[in-house]
């Protein structure tokens, strides 16, 4: 038996459902009911009664997760305890970041966060929301700016930051270049590049958004999943493309960038940013950031 095991039981058992207990934990499900039958076989009791429509614990497995839970935590405080000291003496914050954050904010971030306490130091990753998630739950990170779901991810904490602006980028030779401001309308007939939804799908679903709310539909050109492919491709006059403002600063020449026409403060052209650490989990490092972030958001959300 090992925590692992363990952590699968807890999760199915809260969630009755094998694929979700599965996700929360970033394994496939077949891997979870695998761990799953291996501590069954090791304690000779089912833990689950099975059938091909639901997922029950037994009286046995019921008792299982009562005594186990608190040994979990009491392992978790452990760990957090010994990490605790050693991030209080490494003096480093790991900080996730998606690329436009990576860009903008972070940046100004470390900046305020060493005129403070110059001794501290973070050590960036920047990756795409989908793939920071599971380092936190890992605790490969502690902290991360990300895109937020439309449901709350177990076992972590969310904060809502502020919403980036969109912005289209064009070829720079682009005739609609030559304007202030750039509308959808003025967009039916370019060719788009936009974000590969399963990666990307709060910049994908914006596009997508925008152009039906005018009653069009994209001519898509292309789909690509990093920030600075689209960008190329922008440059080598593929097409346009929607992006976060502060995609500007990527420096990726022959592009020129042109705020959407209509209200600024419209909804639909904006991506939302929060940061997003691990629940139940002390840091006196990543906190300091935590209060940094918020005293000085009004200023980066200016910038975006």
């Amino acid at each position: 038996m090992d925590l692992k095991q363990i952590r699968c039981v807890l999760a199915a058992a809260e969630e009755m459902h094998f694929g979700r207990a599965a996700r929360s934990l970033d394994m496939l499900p077949a891997g979870l009911g695998r761990q799953i039958r291996l501590l069954e076989e090791e304690l000779g009791i089912a833990l689950f009664a099975r059938t091909t429509r639901s997922v029950v614990l037994t009286d046995a497995g019921r008792d299982f997760v009562r005594d186990a839970r608190p040994l979990v935590d009491a392992a978790d405080g452990m760990v957090e305890r010994f990490r605790d000291r050693g991030r209080t003496v490494s003096r480093v914050i790991r900080l996730g970041a998606i690329d436009s954050a990576a860009a903008g904010l972070v940046p100004a971030l470390i900046h305020d966060l060493h005129a403070i306490d110059p001794g501290l130091t973070i050590q960036l990753t920047e990756e795409k929301s989908i793939r920071l998630v599971p380092k936190l739950l890992s605790g490969r990170l502690d902290l991360a700016i990300i895109r937020p779901g439309a449901k709350p991810v177990p076992g972590l904490c969310t904060r809502f930051l502020l919403h980036e602006t969109a912005v289209v980028a064009l070829p720079a030779s682009h005739a609609l270049g030559n304007g202030a401001v750039v509308s959808i309308s003025a967009l039916a007939d370019v060719a788009m590049i936009i974000p590969e939804r399963r990666s990307r799908p709060h910049s994908h679903d914006l596009t997508m958004k925008l152009f039906e709310e005018e009653g069009l539909a994209p001519r898509i050109a292309q789909v690509a999943e990093e920030k600075q492919t689209i960008l190329n491709m922008v440059s080598a006059g593929i097409g346009a493309a929607i992006v976060p403002m502060w995609s500007t600063r990527l420096g990726v020449t022959n592009v020129v960038f042109r705020r959407l026409e209509g209200h600024p403060m419209r909804g639909a052209e904006r991506l939302p940013l929060a940061v997003a650490w691990q629940a139940h989990v002390r840091d006196a490092n990543r906190d300091l950031l935590l209060g940094l972030l918020q005293t000085n958001l009004d200023r980066y959300a200016v910038q975006g």
